[in-house]
């Protein structure tokens, strides 16, 4: 689960964490009170106005902007809020539809009023599942994309790998620091900064932390000007608060609904929809539909207590997706009843009505006899298989 920049802050801030203050806005004039509060709390005279969305590379697209003054900021506020902003990171790029823009964040400006003498650097903290080990990526060269510094400067990107049973030691903390060519009372900070940021990641249960950049401001202070919290949703029944901060607006439509069903379901594009009990057999699944030419149109697990209504609900959900020309239903029944399963793909079939596009049923396990007999007695156009071929098979020949 992905927080927006102002709600990541906040949780940083609760862990000690020195971040750039800002206030939360939903219209121009919320922005201008944002801006008089913030300059009575810290004294800024400028501001940054930032878009909260759910993606990177915000300033490529003009969705951040500095406000010198209370002009500037109306302007910049009325300009962002409800703009569609692109950036590389939104669907379909520079050239896709964009983000709708719901609230800016009024930021104070940390640059101030020394700008010559800050420095950015890079730091994130993300699992490493090869090495099995949290890491902490950091690199001098902050407020560019790291992908791009490690493909030009590899030497510039330092990696230092966490322990799971010590954790993150004091001297792995100084390292980075050194890494990053701090002395003096810069280098403490950022001790300190290390130190607060991993007991955050890890007590949050998050899967990434992303700081770009950090800053070194005049003042040889750590600061946290920009945030990317990702959060593992696998833990969210541990931390009701952070599960509270989810922002349907910023995910998929379809994505949100099969959620609300007990749908595990993400939209790809493909011409083939799938619908499996699992994650491996999905996976497996998916494989098997390029193998045979096609491509997966979405992956769709409907658990292991799957009943006949929520089949149905999946089927309406994989028929939504104009692009599906076939779908593939594979269930292999060890707690599902696959009697359950078929009957639901045959309610579906009737309740929805006129459906255009083939369908390729295989049902094996528990019941797959019984789920068969309902098949072949519903009188629907429906292809049985029996072997995960088969159908692979049949899906290349009704796709063609």
């Amino acid at each position: 689960m992905n927080l927006h920049e102002y709600q990541g802050k906040e949780l940083l801030k609760s862990y000690g964490v020195a971040i750039q203050e800002g206030k939360i806005a939903t219209s121009v004039e919320e922005a201008v009170d944002a801006f008089k509060t913030l300059q009575a709390e810290t004294g800024t005279e400028m501001a940054v106005v930032k878009a909260q969305i759910h993606a990177g590379g915000r300033g490529k697209g003009g969705g951040v902007k500095l406000a010198k003054n209370m002009d500037d900021l109306k302007e910049h506020a009325g300009n962002i809020i409800g703009m569609m902003l692109k950036t590389p990171q939104t669907p379909g790029g520079m050239t896709g539809p964009g983000k709708l823009v719901r609230k800016v964040l009024v930021a104070q400006d940390v640059y101030a009023p020394d700008f010559d003498a800050c420095k950015e650097y890079y730091i994130s903290i993300l699992m490493d599942r090869e090495k099995k080990r949290n890491v902490i990526i950091h690199s001098t060269e902050g407020g560019m994309d790291i992908e791009e510094v490690a493909e030009k400067t590899p030497e510039l990107v330092h990696k230092e790998y966490i322990d799971p049973q010590l954790g993150l030691l004091p001297f792995q903390a100084r390292k980075v620091a050194f890494n990053l060519g701090l002395s003096g009372k810069s280098f403490k900070e950022m001790v300190r900064f290390i130190t607060k940021l991993y007991k955050a990641f890890v007590g949050s249960d998050a899967s990434l932390f992303e700081i770009n950049p950090c800053l070194r401001d005049g003042e040889d202070r750590i600061i946290a000007v920009d945030c990317k919290v990702s959060l593992d949703e696998n833990s969210l029944f541990r931390h009701k608060d952070l599960a509270a901060l989810r922002d349907t607006d910023e995910e998929d439509p379809t994505e949100v609904e099969a959620k609300s069903y007990g749908l595990n379901y993400v939209n790809l594009d493909g011409n083939v929809g799938c619908m499996v009990n699992g994650a491996g057999l999905a996976m497996a699944t998916m494989d098997i539909i390029k193998l045979s030419g096609g491509e997966p149109a979405n992956f769709l697990d409907v658990g292991g207590t799957a009943d006949a209504a929520r089949v149905e609900q999946a089927f309406r959900i994989i028929l939504r997706d104009p692009a599906v020309k076939a779908i593939l239903i594979n269930i292999f029944g060890g707690i599902v009843r696959c009697d359950r399963v078929a009957q639901g793909v045959v309610d579906a079939y009737k309740n929805i009505g006129n459906i255009s596009v083939p369908i390729i049923v295989r049902l094996q396990g528990t019941n797959a006899d019984l789920a068969k007999t309902i098949i072949d007695e519903s009188g629907l156009s429906v292809h049985s298989a029996i072997l995960l071929q088969e159908a692979a098979d049949l899906v290349k020949e009704v796709i063609q």
